[in-house]
């Protein structure tokens, strides 16, 4: 009995292994569920994200397989708004969100890191010991700092996701220059007169880039997750913004008589931090030639 349960636990984990592998599936589950709706938000959706096609009499409406109408396929909330159309919206303020916030945070990140890594000395341990700081200060108290002192809104998650963010690139990129600055191609473009920002942008960065693509789909979630736990509290976006932690928020007064309210905007969350996590995963096994064999 022990052996065959052994077997099987063996083949579970091959199969789960051979899944993570497949690019078809991660890719296609992030097209469905955040790309797509997130580009054509006004084609897809068959309303805006602030209408109330019926007004206050529209309120609450459940979905069409639980006793609603085709008009709404997964019900109306509190103010009668379609909650097909607003996830769909919420999906392009995640991604918004996400790319503008993480694209902060790695400049910043990278342009530091290169930097420390590739001077050394004085400026490698000033910036290291920001890094250091910023490394220690809990996330949940900073993001939770940043976004009382300033006034909910788009610009607001977005320093709260740079702030949280720059040391984690910062201190990967460093690494990875320092490994990298040692190689002779570095010392022959040093030879041929080339100057230290031509080494850096030409030479260094493109042989760390695969871990920063990595790095950067991998807190993707996060982000999400982050903007919809800030929302969630009030201190991230404000209504009537199509986000979906305010959504969650929302749904959590009526989460009995209409559930359906919470649990779609749940729902999206889990499953494009999901898509995003199995995304990073792959491109951590294509990008990196330390994992290709495993």
């Amino acid at each position: 009995m022990s052996g065959k349960a052994a077997r099987l636990a063996v083949r579970t984990l091959r199969l789960l292994g051979q899944a993570q592998r497949l690019p078809k599936f991660p890719l296609i589950l992030l097209l469905l569920i955040l790309v797509i709706p997130a580009v054509f938000a006004e084609v897809i959706a068959p309303y805006g994200p602030l209408d109330s096609p019926q007004g206050i009499r529209g309120r609450l409406e459940p979905p069409v397989f639980a006793g609603g109408t085709w008009d709404h396929i997964l019900g109306t909330d509190l103010t009668g708004r379609d909650m097909f159309t607003r996830i769909i919206y919420g999906s392009r303020v995640s991604i918004v969100i996400a790319g503008i916030g993480i694209a902060i945070a790695g400049t910043i990140g990278i342009t530091l890191g290169i930097i420390s890594g590739y001077y050394g000395g004085l400026i490698d341990a000033i910036i290291m010991r920001l890094v250091d700081i910023s490394l220690s200060i809990p996330p949940v108290l900073l993001a939770l700092t940043l976004a009382t002192v300033l006034d909910p809104s788009f610009r607001t998650v977005i320093i709260v996701v740079g702030a949280l963010l720059w040391s984690i690139y910062c201190r990967q990129v460093r690494g990875d220059t320092l490994s990298v600055r040692t190689q002779d191609y570095i010392a022959r473009a040093r030879v041929s007169g080339a100057s230290d920002i031509r080494i850096m942008v030409k030479h260094i960065l493109p042989n760390i880039i695969n871990t920063v693509i990595v790095l950067a789909t991998l807190q993707v979630g996060f982000v999400i997750l982050l903007e919809a736990g800030l929302s969630f509290l009030g201190v991230g976006l404000s209504r009537p913004t199509p986000a979906w932690g305010l959504m969650v928020a929302d749904g959590r007064e009526v989460i009995i008589r209409a559930w359906w309210v919470a649990l779609w905007p749940g729902l999206a969350i889990m499953l494009t931090v999901f898509g995003f996590n199995l995304l990073g995963d792959w491109l951590r096994d294509r990008l990196d030639p330390r994992l290709r064999q495993l």
